[in-house]
């Protein structure tokens, strides 16, 4: 039989593909070795096994055929993990984690640097930086001035409007250097940006902080192009321009052109503008003192006028100028706050707008993203809430209450307040200009000071006692001389005391301190008399207003001690009542539109319920605190305008004797109010003095709620609503029904007034009061009564003192 191994395939020779075994070393045929000649086997590795390809079928294929796949598993015998890839050894790992470095450190430099290096060549010689001739042009822009209506108001003119742009050698080294230390200290060094100063604005950004790190440079182009938008494109085009400053100008001229363009309050712009408006003076002549001031007031120039704010800015840039050798020690130690002359900007000119109004709408703007130094830079428009007959009847009626008053003390403020807007319609807050040793001054906004409200505080007790379901029907003691915790508390005179069934509808008319105090004391508790405040549309100073309503002592019950509350928030307030609960935010301005006709900033018109999250209930509320104040007009003598309903309350403060006053200040007042609305018109009206001043009207006599401030807040009302159409209040159902409140004589120790302090309230002679006394804004006169004070080892009680009653005329 032949061997396999020659066998041919059809039609061919010998296979080609066997060769006749070999011996070794290829030297003839292969011999099997004899047992004796076998050598042991060699111990090969271990190898993955590998399967045979499978099968061809229809004969072989070419590899070009198929490209075979090694299975999972098989890496030329290296050992693999479960997913079938090869296991690396420790080296192999190390090289391949430090090449992934490699590369992403390469990325992340063309990323951060190669690139934005480009981008900022390019952005460089893309940008031009702004001259201060052109920036100067740019802030010199009136604000035009619109009443409601569209008609026109006035315009507001920048004091800097006609400004020289000062020399590098008409600013004198100190301002210079003032300006250096308290804004930039590495300017002599930096290139227009410091990577300190931004690394820390980036900290303090995102860890909640405060603090910038823009340098000079960096300020006048901001200013310079108006443009303060948040945004990654502003900043780096900021940090382009900066940059190209520091190339293109030496130091001095940089620093001449940020003090030729910046804002110092007062409406100056530029350095040679501000030592004029601040000291009346060159600025080439300015103190190294004077210097720290105004360059300590660039960072809060809206707040110039701030005492605290201007001497803390001033202690800053002094410090900061020793700290950088620009002074001596000596010289700080020796430095005296440099007093600015009077406020001159306030002054009214023909044409211009009414100065506190214009205060007000700069803060609302400033509120809402248009700061004082951009507000001139625009070319706005105001278009304001205040209405030109409205304005015009509350200046009329502020002038002709003080005709033939002979005391000099007596100031008075009158704000009117549209309740379906929030708009304010009529603002007064005094004489703009006052005479101060025969020289013009800057007057004081009385309708933004607080002062004590006295009994036109109770509508607020009221209502915390409405929210608690309680009702005008429910009774307490009214008496006179009731004690509570040790303390007598008073009513103002016999109009102002009831039965010891007094209802409370009828205590709100007749302003009966007794039921009120304890009313707040023992059930609805002070916080919540507050809180209703507060939701009525009274700003305190924890929120950002002016307000204070202190709830440590049962003071706040009659609106005295440490509660003060301003005009402007009494009116807002009141709104609320007179709008059905519904509560919108106070504001002067409608519209600002800029030298594009392009809105700026409108006010927002959404209005909420005030007293409860029920629309209903918060106006069920509201109509019952209505009810309850309609008599009150009518008790305390005064009249609504023919047609109209009108509700409200008066207050009065009295008067704290000192050492060394007349005799008669015992029974003075220092504060008096008439607070009231219809349904389209809410109006506080404030008479008194500059803190705890005796005042006085014709003859001597003490002053009310209802002398002064109650006909002032009548001719307004008849002012104003002549030829208006007749309104009247909405009918709402009474809460609480029958709801007794048992007499308790001795209250208890929840809010109680120390023991050492008169409780406050109602001219209840602690000087925290109201209308007690003085008035008991009834419309009630009793002949003076004389409390004997009694010691802390007094066997009696103490008292509240009383004082006249409110005449009511």
């Amino acid at each position: 039989m032949p061997d396999d191994r020659s066998r041919s395939w059809p039609g061919q020779g010998p296979d080609p593909r066997r060769r006749a075994p070999q011996g070794p070393h290829g030297q003839g045929p292969h011999r099997p070795q004899q047992p004796w000649q076998q050598q042991p086997p060699q111990q090969q590795p271990p190898r993955a096994y590998r399967p045979e390809p499978p099968p061809m079928s229809g004969g072989p294929e070419l590899m070009t055929h198929h490209a075979y796949e090694e299975p999972a598993g098989y890496d030329d015998g290296r050992p693999v993990d479960d997913d079938g890839k090869p296991v690396l050894t420790p080296e192999q790992r190390k090289k391949r984690r430090w090449k992934i470095t490699r590369r992403v450190a390469y990325a992340c430099v063309g990323l951060f640097f190669v690139l934005p290096a480009i981008a900022f060549v390019i952005t460089y010689f893309l940008v031009d930086v702004p001259s201060p001739t052109e920036v100067a042009q740019n802030q010199s822009q009136a604000v035009t001035y619109l009443y409601a209506d569209g008609s026109a108001m006035g315009k507001d003119v920048p004091r800097g409007g006609n400004r020289v742009l000062l020399s590098p050698e008409q600013i004198p080294d100190v301002m210079k250097h003032a300006a250096i230390a308290t804004e930039d200290d590495s300017f002599e060094t930096n290139s227009g940006f410091d990577i300190g100063g931004l690394l820390r604005a980036a900290y303090n950004q995102a860890t909640g902080g405060t603090g910038g790190g823009s340098t000079i440079s960096q300020q006048y182009i901001k200013k310079a192009t108006d443009n303060d938008a948040p945004t990654l494109t502003r900043k780096w085009t900021e940090l382009a321009k900066s940059f190209k400053m520091n190339q293109t100008y030496e130091k001095k001229d940089i620093i001449t052109a940020y003090l030729n363009i910046i804002y110092f309050g007062r409406g100056a712009y530029g350095v040679g503008a501000a030592s004029q408006a601040f000291f009346h003076k060159d600025a080439k002549d300015l103190s190294f003192s004077e210097a720290a001031l105004l360059a300590g007031l660039i960072q809060q120039p809206g707040r110039s006028e701030n005492d605290k704010v201007a001497h803390d800015r001033w202690n800053t840039a002094l410090d900061r100028m020793v700290k950088n050798n620009y002074i001596s020690a000596a010289d700080r130690a020796a430095a005296q706050f440099p007093t600015p002359i009077p406020l001159e900007d306030s002054k009214q000119q023909a044409g211009a707008p009414p100065a506190f109004v214009v205060q007000q709408v700069k803060d609302e703007l400033a509120a809402h993203d248009i700061p004082e130094d951009r507000y001139y830079s625009g070319g706005f428009q105001v278009q304001t809430t205040i209405d030109p007959k409205a304005q015009q009847a509350a200046e009329q009626a502020a002038t002709d209450a003080m005709k033939g008053q002979v005391d000099d003390n007596l100031l008075n403020a009158l704000v009117a307040v549209d309740p379906k807007t929030g708009g304010v319609l009529a603002y007064y807050g005094g004489k703009p200009i006052v005479q101060v040793n025969g020289q013009d001054q800057a007057g004081r906004d009385w309708a933004a000071t607080p002062q004590n409200p006295g009994s036109s505080m109770k509508p607020f007790d009221l209502t915390a006692f409405l929210k608690m379901g309680k009702g005008l029907d429910a009774t307490f003691d009214g008496s006179n001389n009731r004690t509570f915790d040790g303390r007598v508390v008073r009513n103002a005179g016999p109009g102002s005391s009831c039965s010891q069934q007094c209802t409370v509808a009828e205590a709100m008319e007749r302003s009966a301190n007794t039921v009120f105090y304890d009313m707040v004391l023992n059930q609805t508790h002070q916080a919540p008399v507050k809180e209703a405040a507060k939701q009525a549309g009274v700003k305190v100073k924890e929120d950002g207003g002016q307000s204070i309503i202190s709830t440590k002592d049962n003071n706040i019950s009659l609106g005295g001690g440490e509660t003060q509350i301003t005009p402007l928030d009494m009116a807002s307030a009141y709104a609320t009542f007179a709008a059905n609960g519904q509560h919108r935010d106070r504001h002067f301005v409608l519209k600002v539109t800029n030298a594009q006709n392009e809105v700026a900033y409108e006010a927002p018109t959404d209005a909420k319920a005030a007293f409860d999250s029920d629309s209903d209930k918060s106006r069920q509320i509201a109509g019952n605190v209505t009810e309850a104040l309609k008599p009150v007009i009518g008790f305390s003598h005064l009249k609504c305008p023919n047609g109209h309903e009108c509700a409200g309350k008066t207050g009065t403060q009295q008067h704290t004797k000192t050492a060394g006053e007349p005799s008669w200040a015992a029974n003075a007042n220092s504060q008096t109010w008439m607070v009231g609305y219809t349904p389209s018109v809410s109006v506080a009206a404030w008479v008194g003095g500059d803190g705890n001043k005796p005042l006085h009207g014709k003859n001597n006599s003490p002053i009310y709620g209802s002398t002064i401030a109650g006909p002032m807040w009548q001719k307004f009302l008849s002012l104003y609503l002549t030829g208006k159409p007749g309104e009247k209040f909405d009918k709402v159902d009474r809460i609480g029904g029958e709801v007794p409140a048992p007499p308790s004589d001795v209250a208890t120790t929840t809010g109680s007034t120390p023991a050492d302090e008169n409780p406050g309230g109602d001219d209840d002679g602690g000087g925290n009061g109201d209308d007690h006394g003085h008035g008991n804004d009834h419309g009630q006169s009793s002949s003076p009564e004389s409390t004997p004070k009694h010691t802390k080892s007094s066997p009696t009680p103490k008292e509240t003192p009383s004082t006249e009653g409110d005449p009511g005329n």
